[in-house]
């Protein structure tokens, strides 16, 4: 008999499911699929067997091997689920496993752009970076008192997420719960920063770090502004021993933004802790995050919170990386806000 109309063959079949004819041969010798035949011998995929090997290729695509395939293609829903959770918990563990390769390999690419030659001891016996008590709470509106922890506070830690997601209410309760921290909003800004200023009066050894501090920014391109020394005061004041900071571009344009950082960054591992809060990809650039940063992702579905690994395909990097945009363009939504309706 001649092939039906709704019936592929091979070649046709491998095609539209995005898999090899090869890869279709070897679905039929495990068992899991069989095409029918034609009056002249050859294999003909109809829509039972298209569906069929629809599900054995996307259980492939989510890193099954064959006989789990088989295993699942012949349990039940429970069976399914059991398995589908040992499967997320073994690709969590391995992207946790390749995401501490991924900081060891930048903290080796930052020990060379320091200026240190790298040998096989230094290799062996790279140092770590530093390791600071975590913190653990429940978590504000709009998670709903979800627990949360971050177990290792860096140097640099970045917040991130788009608008509404919560990440302000995760920076103050962040601010209120880890020993010793204090939180430095916008309100930095009012007035031309006199309040800040005001941290300067009786205060000469502040004021000369703040000065120099300014001093070295202006050489590496920053503008001078009340909303860079405002920052700066804060942030070269001894207390609190944790700083947040919302918005951190708040005010400063790119230039002074990317000396901002570099300064920042040039601190140390033992320097005292920053949380960001940030969406300029001037600030937080992924190609730059070094080992001894942090990223925690306020998802827009309000979600827990995350942390990021900064490399293209970690779990939540796309995220990220939506929510950065320029200096330029982040200027143009200044002061915009989340907002959201009362409910009678």
């Amino acid at each position: 008999m001649s092939r039906p109309a709704q019936f592929l063959n091979p070649a046709e079949a491998a095609r539209r499911l995005g898999v090899s004819v090869k890869a279709l041969r070897l679905y039929e010798r495990r068992g899991l699929i069989a095409p029918i035949r034609t009056g002249s011998g050859w294999r003909a995929y109809g829509p039972g067997e298209m569906a069929r090997a629809a599900e054995i290729a996307s259980l492939r695509a989510l890193g099954f091997s064959l006989d789990q395939v088989a295993r699942l293609l012949i349990g039940d829903a429970e069976d399914f689920d059991v398995a589908l959770a040992a499967h997320q918990a073994a690709l969590e563990a391995s992207a946790r496993a390749l995401a501490g390769t991924a900081e060891r390999v930048r903290g080796l690419r930052a020990e060379l752009a320091r200026g240190r030659a790298l040998g096989t001891g230094s290799l062996a016996h790279r140092p770590e970076p530093a390791r600071r008590p975590g913190v653990a709470f429940d978590l504000p509106w709009p998670w709903g008192g979800e627990h949360f922890e971050f177990t290792d506070i860096r140097a640099l830690n970045f917040i991130i997420g788009p608008l509404g997601s919560g990440k302000t209410r995760l920076a103050r309760r962040l601010a209120e719960t880890v020993p010793g921290a204090g939180f430095l909003g916008l309100e930095r800004l009012a007035e031309g920063g006199v309040a800040a200023r005001a941290r300067l009066d009786g205060d000469s050894a502040l004021e000369l770090r703040v000065d120099r501090t300014l001093a070295a920014l202006v050489e590496d391109g920053a503008a001078v502004s009340d909303a860079l020394v405002a920052l700066l005061i804060e942030l070269e004041a001894e207390s609190p021993p944790i700083l947040v900071v919302d918005m951190v571009e708040q005010g400063l344009d790119r230039a002074t933004q990317a000396a901002l950082i570099a300064h920042l960054r040039r601190r140390g591992p033992g320097a005292r802790p920053l949380f960001l809060l940030t969406r300029s990809s001037a600030i937080l650039d992924l190609t730059a995050v070094g080992v001894d940063e942090a990223i925690l992702l306020c998802p827009a579905n309000h979600s827990p919170p995350t942390r990021v690994a900064p490399y293209p395909g970690a779990p939540g990097y796309e995220s990220v990386a939506t929510c950065l945009a320029s200096p330029e363009v982040r200027a143009r939504t200044e002061g915009v806000v989340a907002w959201r309706p009362l409910v009678a």
